[in-house]
């Protein structure tokens, strides 16, 4: 099992993006297409305050009839966020997002935020494991250790 750790390791870019409780949905937006990403950490000063998704716009905002160039970010952020820490593995991140149908959790280490995790990181890192694991079954099976 990979360690989240060993994800954020691997990923090209550990920038946690982070905004305001008390900014616009529409700044929320324009930020996370801008970074190519689909969640923000809400913060205020160093601690978590809740998460924003695409999710949430999609269900509170658009399905709502209210409008993100008026609505804050607070107004329709998830408030129970859901975190990992460095030394949990990626079998345990799959279980707590498939319970909890999430696509992003935030890694928290002696109550610091480290890094964030999204679905897409725990795929390709279970994907390249088990590609791993069949090349050494191959080479077991043909005996070309």
């Amino acid at each position: 099992m990979t360690s989240v750790a060993k994800i954020l390791q691997s990923k090209p870019d550990t920038t946690v993006h982070t905004i305001a409780p008390t900014a616009l949905v529409f700044d929320a937006l324009k930020l996370m297409a801008d970074k190519g990403i689909g969640a923000l950490l809400v913060t205020e000063g160093e601690a978590i305050a809740g998460i924003f998704t695409e999710r949430d716009y999609a269900r509170k905002i658009a399905l709502m009839g209210r409008t993100s160039s008026v609505t804050q970010v607070r107004d329709v952020m998830t408030s129970a966020v859901r975190f990992v820490r460095p030394d949990q593995t990626s079998e345990q991140c799959m279980q707590i997002m498939s319970t909890g149908r999430l696509r992003h959790l935030p890694v928290v280490d002696n109550g610091k935020l480290v890094g964030m995790i999204s679905i897409g990181d725990l795929v390709k890192d279970i994907i390249s494991e088990q590609k791993f694991i069949i090349e050494q079954l191959e080479h077991y099976i043909t005996g070309t250790h």
